[in-house]
């Protein structure tokens, strides 16, 4: 080890101490701010460089340095996304709350040829400004810099499996194995720009789905997981379950609706518009129903699934389906279980005395 690789060691063993503090910083100031924005990704990361690590770069191109303090990835974090236009974003974040070394900072995807393919990153140097954390017992966490790198799960893929070929055989790779890893490249980099495509267009036929409930035109919307996603955000039931939670005073516990697609699908419904219509000719004798279960407990907490649920019950005896529809019911909501046909049998015995079933 040469005189001058020794010296840089010893800076960065005195400056450790202030590393790993700048290191659990960074990485909760990271995820503070994926977090005020909204934004969420696969991994979050930070790490002080280790000294082997540091010894062995220092023993490339030791000589590119005069202080340790000029390595700029004596501490480093990476963001791991999901979409690429995360990665524009998380970007734009960056450059708002840090400082950037532009000089230093390198964006590896815009370095391909328009022919190629290979490493996809974002590389930021960063400092931390005072305005954004500091802490009087160690100045230097504002002066020192780190290294910010951002990409996607695709292009991390890519990467781990790029620097295993590369730097861990040792051996030089065929022409042949070379130009499969280049066509891996290139796929990995499709299937990127379609993920972030298809999210886009998800979010846009959202949008228009949640427009043509809110203008009233439900029978356009043929009824899916999407779209009855969509109409549950407008709380249909909640009126219903309001009136019911209103007999025993009690709280009502917002539980998951989902379940309820596929029995809605079997009783017939083709679109939302067929799920209001279903909705508001059964909302009365659901209530009533309600009103016959609840009258001699003293239930003070009660699920928001009750109005939705017993819709379904009174929908399936209306239409004949008796207690084999019940226990049908009873099964796609809650699993099968031998216990729901007892539930079927139950609820369908205190309908009995009730004025719908006469109808």
């Amino acid at each position: 080890m040469d005189l001058h690789t020794q010296i840089l060691l010893e800076q960065y063993d005195e400056l450790l101490p202030v590393l790993e503090q700048l290191c659990g910083v960074i990485k909760k100031q990271l995820e503070m701010i994926l977090q005020a924005n909204d934004i969420e990704v696969t991994t979050v990361k930070a790490r002080v460089k280790k000294r082997d690590s540091l010894e062995g770069k220092l023993h490339l191109k030791g000589s590119k340095y005069f202080d340790v303090t000029d390595i700029t990835d004596l501490v480093g974090a990476r963001i791991i996304t999901y979409y690429t236009d995360d990665v524009d974003r998380i970007a734009a974040l960056a450059e708002r709350y840090f400082e950037i070394d532009w000089e230093n900072s390198v964006d590896k995807r815009k370095m391909h040829d328009t022919d190629s393919f290979g490493y996809n990153s974002l590389h930021y140097i960063c400092r931390m400004p005072k305005s954004l954390f500091s802490d009087p017992q160690y100045p230097q966490l504002n002066e020192l810099r780190f290294e910010l790198q951002l990409r996607t799960t695709l292009q991390h893929a890519w990467a781990s499996m790029n620097h295993d070929i590369d730097y861990k055989s040792g051996v030089p790779i065929p022409k042949e194995y070379v130009r499969q890893i280049n066509r891996l490249a290139g796929m990995l980099e499709l299937a990127d720009d379609a993920f972030s495509r298809i999210r886009v267009e998800i979010n846009d036929y959202r949008r228009r789905v949640q427009q043509l409930v809110q203008n009233g035109q439900p029978d356009e919307i043929k009824l899916d997981a999407g779209t009855f996603s969509c109409y549950l955000q407008a709380k249909p039931f909640e009126r219903l379950n309001q009136r019911i939670a209103a007999l025993n005073q009690a709280e009502i516990q917002d539980v998951p609706l989902d379940e309820y697609l596929q029995v809605l699908i079997s009783l017939g419904c083709e679109t939302l518009g067929d799920v209001d219509r279903l909705r508001q000719r059964y909302e009365e004798d659901a209530y009533t129903l309600a009103r016959f279960q609840l009258s001699s407990t003293d239930l003070d907490i009660i699920s928001s699934a009750i109005g939705i649920q017993n819709i379904c019950i009174v929908c399936i005896l209306a239409q004949g389906g008796g207690k084999n529809g019940l226990t049908s019911l009873f099964n796609e909501i809650n699993g099968d279980n031998p216990q729901n046909s007892m539930l079927a049998e139950m609820t369908y015995n205190q309908a009995l005395n009730l004025s719908f079933m006469n109808k």
